[in-house]
């Protein structure tokens, strides 16, 4: 089957996706590019390898397990296979809302978005923080990332630890 993420490719370095809304629905992607090759974990542990080449702008040949699909993208939507996907990527680095409010009910997990290094950690154990503080500075291919509360509440744990790595998605801090 054609995982449609892949018809995402953008001009210039890429950076691994990790999350993505399809049709609305919350999604993981992790993938990997060699030039036109894709190896991608999509919502599971089986690794699949696509080729992707641009046929003219907005149009792509898709080639995953011997079979081809070419995949129209118009914005946010991406049609294959004669269906069309709502696609909206998910920036943890950027502020969303309606996202950040549903994110916002019980405890919220503050998590890396990449992989990097732990270079500040501005709160402690037990510290009242309002919505918007800084919590945590991951430095991440040469940029310093500053992880924040959503919310007002207090920090209940605190995993990071200045100068550890850290990987993608790894809880630094716990917020009620």
């Amino acid at each position: 089957m054609f995982h449609v993420p892949l018809a995402l490719r953008r001009e210039g370095p890429v950076i691994p996706i990790t999350t993505l809304l399809l049709n609305g629905r919350e999604c993981r992607l992790d993938y990997t590019q060699d030039d036109e090759t894709f190896r991608y974990r999509f919502e599971s542990e089986v690794e699949t390898v696509a080729d992707i080449r641009q046929v003219e702008p907005g149009v792509y040949s898709v080639l995953v397990n011997g079979r081809s699909y070419n995949v129209r993208v118009d914005g946010d939507d991406i049609s294959a296979c004669q269906r069309t996907f709502r696609v909206e990527l998910i920036d943890p680095r950027r502020w969303n809302r309606d996202r950040n409010h549903r994110q916002a009910e019980g405890l919220q997990n503050v998590a890396a978005a990449m992989p990097g290094k732990v270079v500040r950690v501005l709160v402690s154990q037990g510290e009242q923080v309002e919505a918007g503080q800084g919590l945590v500075v991951v430095e991440a291919m040469k940029m310093q990332n500053e992880m924040k509360a959503v919310r007002a509440g207090r920090v209940v744990t605190l995993a990071a630890v200045a100068g550890a790595t850290v990987n993608a998605g790894e809880i630094l801090a716990t917020i009620e």
